[in-house]
């Protein structure tokens, strides 16, 4: 059963926000525009453009920062760049963004690595807020998120980030979508359209979404998505050397043994090729919506349905006892599953207010609150073997001042609730509630070349779990202090100092059992502590000439780093995983450099060069488990304003740093092309791309994977999509 809140705080907020914006939704025209406000003018398609500032700096959604400043290593994908990305998981969407990489568990689920950091490190939101699913627990749950109707993807790095919750200490990832309308369409309806397919995996997909304006500051939303995709095609073997070796050598035995179907069994799966059975995935989602908009303020609401159903790919040869009779004893002979989905579906609503509030202390107030009803069944065979489900309530309310002087901000609060519960064999983590508050400020001074910037976040964490009679409660305060120098030509470099703290998750505190999905049995401590973090960065980027670059170092000193490791033994025919803590350093490099050395006015080229290196170690010397390798990417660009053409390499080199259990992987390269073609020129929102992956058709292993040892990434691809926006 759920439990109820003992602090329904965000309904609270919801109430403010309507009270506020009763009188506030009232402002005459008289009033200033807001600093982020973009026009229909400004816009050539509104579902990718995205305002730049008069310096050339795109604006990015988080308030009170006018620059990019303490979000130092932001990046923002969108327009051409989103399109000719896009994937069914959000993690394969920003995989050639440096310092990003992806967990790749399967087709189906994938999720942002950055800086080396995953799970409860990196925050997912929602234009400002959180996901609210449990992508965040484990590698093979998928984000409830589609990249195919985002309006654009920001990926916020850097001490700033925690403004946004203290999970996010390696970053977060906010997706920017149209549910909630922004603005009001200066036509009778605004659509945007987009359909895709490839030859990987038979992908067919496509998504559309309608603007309608209504009349008296109303506009009506609606949006919705289909994909679809067979098992994947890979190249050469499914299993690596290693896996494959114990394969044959365990068919060897079998056959002394005599049991020869056994062997011939265990060969056929160690000698697999071609194809990554259960790899398919189906996915449909709906969202309708309605704002108001009132001179410089806005107040919407909407709501949506993500469903999906995917397949898990299992390690060839793992064994697993499905359960035990009533007098404790495993049947004989009983064998695992032939197949392991998941079918998920994900209810929320949603509510964002931008209340202008004058010209006093404070400028504007921001309210964000999103509900969830998220429900997620893991499928053994056509059995139903554990479902998962979880509501969820996370609600923002932030005051963004009016400038001072050489002085700006803003203040705000955030309240986030989680109800999950588990039932079946597998019900790996028990019944708990995880309830936090939390305080926030930004707060920057100087508008000449120097400037100084800083931010702090209080939170309390109440993780309960009644069915196991424990309750944990943690008081944590982050902090970061940065300073930055503006110079000509857009040039910025600066130093960011941050001491950030995070409290134990519920999986990590409660985990106890088997996961068929992972493969893994997984223990948890409930005896753990706060993980707590130093961090240094230094940034620099800025134009010379033709070129443009963006920079950045940086490294964390972790006290009592909280992770997941394998120890070697096993529990019900599973590998033991278990939660453990001890001191721990992350430190790494990332840039672009983009050199546009040609520009006729009809024909421009250009040159794009991106690069990461992380390297994470605990105290004790072990390297930190799953740690992407050091990648490089190269890539040509010709644009001749019809038609862009883009050749692309990208490199990722071996990892042989790797923790006790963990196998190596080897290094691999892959080639891309990519041809966009805009066949109206008076309608440069009407394209087609064109784009082939891995042309040479090599094998690859996503590092950062659980599954890397089992589950490659894709072939050769040849991929079409056309969209258009009117």
């Amino acid at each position: 059963m759920l439990y109820q809140s003992k602090r329904p705080l965000a309904a609270s907020l919801s109430l403010i926000a309507i009270a506020v914006a009763q009188p506030a939704l009232a402002q005459d025209a008289s009033a200033p525009p807001a600093d982020d406000q973009v026009t229909q003018e400004q816009v050539e398609d509104d579902l990718h453009d995205r305002r730049m500032d008069s310096r050339g700096t795109i604006v990015v959604t988080a308030e009170g920062l006018r620059q990019f400043d303490l979000l130092a290593g932001t990046s923002v994908v969108e327009g051409a760049a989103l399109d000719a990305n896009l994937d069914g998981q959000l993690g394969e969407v920003l995989n050639s963004v440096p310092g990003v990489s992806a967990s790749g568990f399967a087709p189906g689920a994938s999720r942002p690595v950055l800086r080396g950091f995953s799970g409860e490190r990196v925050k997912v939101l929602v234009d400002g807020i959180g996901a609210i699913d449990v992508s965040n627990t484990s590698a093979d749950h998928a984000v409830s998120i589609d990249p195919l109707t985002a309006e654009s993807i920001e990926v916020l790095r850097g001490p700033a980030v925690l403004l946004y919750g203290s999970q996010a200490i390696g970053g977060a990832v906010n997706v920017i979508d149209k549910r909630i309308p922004r603005r009001v369409p200066n036509k009778a309806f605004h659509v945007d359209a987009i359909v895709r397919a490839d030859t990987v995996s038979d992908l067919r997909e496509g998504g559309a979404s309608f603007d309608v304006p209504l009349g008296g500051g109303f506009v009506a939303h609606a949006d919705g998505s289909y994909r679809t995709t067979d098992d994947l095609s890979v190249p050469g073997f499914l299993l690596a050397p290693e896996l494959r070796a114990d394969l044959l050598a365990d068919a060897d035995e079998e056959e002394e043994e005599g049991n020869l179907g056994e062997a011939e069994e265990l060969r056929e799966l160690a000698l697999a090729e071609g194809k990554l059975f259960n790899s398919g995935t189906e996915t449909w989602t709906a969202n309708g919506g309605l704002a108001f908009f009132r001179d410089q303020s806005s107040l919407g609401v909407s709501f949506g349905i993500y469903d999906t159903f995917y397949g898990i790919p299992i390690r060839p040869g793992a064994g697993h006892h499905e359960g035990e009779e009533e007098g404790g004893e495993a049947e004989a002979g009983e064998e695992g599953p032939e197949t392991v989905n998941i079918g998920l579906r994900q209810y929320r609503a949603d509510m964002r207010g931008d209340i202008y509030l004058g010209e006093g202390l404070f400028e504007k107030l921001k309210i964000r609150a999103g509900y969830s009803d998220y429900t997620h069944t893991e499928f053994e065979g056509a059995e139903v073997g554990t479902t998962f489900d979880v509501q969820g309530i996370e609600a923002r309310a932030e005051l963004v001042q009016n400038p001072n002087g050489r002085w700006r901000g803003s203040i705000g609060t955030q309240y986030y609730f989680r109800d999950f519960f588990a039932q079946g064999a597998e019900a790996y983590v028990a019944p708990n509630r995880t309830e936090q508050l939390a305080l926030f400020a930004l707060q920057e001074y100087g508008d000449g070349p120097v400037q100084l910037e800083g931010a702090a976040r209080f939170e309390t964490t109440e993780v309960d779990s009644t069915f196991l009679g424990l309750e944990r409660n943690f008081d944590t305060f982050s902090g970061a202090i940065g300073l930055a120098y503006d110079g000509p030509r857009a040039f910025r470099a600066g130093i960011n100092l941050s001491r950030v703290a995070r409290a134990p998750s519920a999986e990590e505190l409660f985990s106890d059992g088997p996961h068929i999905a992972t493969q893994a049995f997984e223990i948890g401590d409930p005896d753990l502590i706060v993980e707590r973090a130093w961090g240094a960065e230094l940034f620099a980027r800025g134009t010379v000439g033709d070129f443009e670059f963006s920079l950045a170092a940086f490294k964390n000193w972790f006290d009592d780093y909280i992770y997941l490791s394998e120890t070697g033994e096993e529990e019900d025919e599973l590998p033991v995983f278990v939660y453990l803590q001890q001191d721990a350093t992350y430190q790494g490099l990332e840039g672009e450099l983009i050199w546009r050395f040609l520009d006729t006015g009809t024909f421009a080229m250009t040159a794009d060069l991106r690069g990461e290196y992380v390297e994470a170690e605990l105290s004790d010397g072990t390297p930190v488990p799953r740690i992407p390798p050091v990648s490089l990417l190269g890539a040509l660009e010709a644009s001749t304003g019809d038609l862009d053409l883009r050749g692309e390499v990208e490199w990722y080199g071996a990892q042989r740093e790797v923790a006790p259990f963990e196998t190596e992987t080897d290094a691999f390269t892959f080639v891309n092309a990519i041809a966009t073609w805009r066949p109206l020129r008076n309608q440069p929102s009407v394209s087609v791309i064109l784009k082939a992956e891995n042309i040479f058709d090599v094998s690859g292993r996503r590092h950062a994977s659980f599954t890397k040892d089992f589950v490659p990434l894709p072939g050769r691809n040849i991929s079409a999509s056309l969209r258009f926006s009117y």
